[in-house]
C-alpha cells in the first residue's frame, strides 16, 4: 500500500499541512528543527517517493504567486480556496510549490521552472513574471491575448443566470453592487461581471445606471455601498440586487437589515462565488458557485502540460458557474 502524508503525518506527531510544507522545502513555514528533522526521517523510514526525488533534486518546483497579502487573502476566501485547492493538487502532481503573496517577484526562486499566477496582473507585473520564466499559468486572470495559459469563470453566463432568475421572480427592476479591482502596482481591472451586466440589461431595455454602486470586494463597502444606495433611492431601491463577491454580500446584507427591509420579499439579494460565509449568514445567501476545486486542479493540469511542451500555443480554459438558491431569493 502506498505511504500516504497521512501516514508520515499520524507517525510524526504533526498536522498533514506541516508534512507538506516540510517535504516541499516551504522556506515560510516556522517549524523548529527537530520536528522538521522527524517528519523527514519518518519519510525516510516509510520510503516515501516523493520525498525521495524531492531529494534527489527531481522534482519540479512551481511557485504559486497569490495576488493578495495573507491578510486580505484571510477576507476573501474564494482567492484563498483556489491556492489550498492549486497547492493540493500539485502535491498529488509531484510537483513542490513556493508560495508568494502579493506579487513580491524578488521572491521568487529563480529555479522555479513554472508560475501559477492566481488574482490580476498589470502588464508590467506579467513582465516581471515572464524574467523568471516563460512557464505561466494565470488563474482568474485572462492573459490569453498577452500569450499565457489562463483559467476564468464562465463570467457571462453566470451574469444571464442571475438576470433571468431575477425576472422568473418578476422582478424587473434590477440593480447590482459592482467591484473595483486594483493591481498591487494600482492598475485599474475592469470588472467582467459589470461589463456583462450592464450590456445584458440593454438588449432588454431594462438598464438603469441610477441603480449601480460599486465597492472595492470588501464586507465594509458592500455595507457603505448598499447604505448609499437605500439612502439615495429611497423607495425606487430595486427589488433585485446582483452582488459582486461574497464579502461585499454579507456588508450588504447587514445595511439592509439596519435598515429593517425584508428579505426576500421587498429586496432579492445573489451574491457571487459562493464560498462558505454566504452559506452561514441569516438569511443565507443565494450566489453564483465557482468551482475553485476544478480551477484548481485545472490550472495545475495546464502547468503540468506546458513544463512537457513549453512551446505550445497558450490555451484559455473557461470554468462553468451554476446558481445556487437560497433564502434571499424567492
Amino acid at each position: 500500500m502506498a505511504v500516504t502524508l497521512h501516514d508520515i503525518a499520524d507517525k510524526a506527531g504533526v498536522s498533514i499541512a506541516t508534512v507538506s510544507r516540510i517535504l516541499n522545502n516551504d522556506v515560510t513555514l516556522s517549524v523548529n528543527e527537530k520536528t522538521r528533522q522527524r517528519v523527514l526521517a519518518t519519510a525516510e523510514e516509510f520510503n516515501y517517493t516523493k520525498h525521495k526525488r524531492a531529494r534527489n533534486n527531481q522534482v519540479q518546483r512551481v511557485a504559486v504567486v497569490q495576488w493578495y497579502s495573507l491578510t486580505q487573502e484571510l477576507d476573501d476566501l474564494y482567492y484563498m480556496a483556489i491556492r489550498m485547492g492549486i497547492e493540493r493538487a500539485a502535491q498529488q502532481r509531484g510537483l513542490q510549490t513556493v508560495p508568494i503573496y502579493q506579487n513580491n517577484m524578488e521572491e521568487i526562486p529563480r529555479d522555479v521552472t513554472g508560475i501559477i499566477a492566481i488574482g490580476k496582473f498589470s502588464n508590467s507585473q506579467v513582465q516581471a513574471l515572464r524574467l523568471v520564466t516563460s512557464n505561466i499559468v494565470f488563474v482568474d486572470y485572462d492573459s490569453l491575448a498577452a500569450g499565457y495559459d489562463c483559467l476564468v469563470p464562465d463570467f457571462e453566463n453566470a451574469v444571464r443566470s442571475v438576470i433571468s432568475e431575477f425576472l422568473d421572480e418578476g422582478i424587473n427592476d434590477i440593480g447590482m453592487l459592482a467591484g473595483t479591482e486594483k493591481t498591487t502596482d494600482q492598475q485599474i481591472v475592469p470588472d467582467l461581471r459589470r461589463f456583462y451586466f450592464e450590456s445584458t440589461l440593454r438588449q432588454q431595455n431594462l438598464y438603469h445606471p441610477e441603480f449601480i454602486f460599486a465597492g472595492n470586494y470588501t464586507s465594509m463597502s458592500g455595507y457603505t455601498a448598499m447604505k448609499k444606495a437605500i439612502e439615495t433611492l429611497g423607495n425606487r431601491l430595486p427589488h433585485g440586487i446582483f452582488i459582486a463577491n461574497d464579502p461585499m454580500a454579507v456588508g450588504a446584507l447587514k445595511a439592509i437589515q439596519e435598515a429593517k427591509i425584508n428579505v426576500p420579499h421587498r429586496v432579492a439579494l445573489i451574491s457571487f462565488n459562493d464560498t462558505a460565509i454566504v452559506k452561514y449568514v441569516y438569511p443565507s445567501m443565494s450566489a453564483v458557485h465557482v468551482a475553485t476545486d476544478e480551477m484548481a486542479h485545472a490550472a495545475v493540469d495546464m502547468m503540468v502540460k506546458r513544463l512537457q511542451n513549453p512551446n505550445n500555443d497558450p490555451c484559455k480554459t473557461v470554468v462553468g458557474t451554476h446558481l445556487i438558491k437560497r433564502q434571499t431569493t424567492r
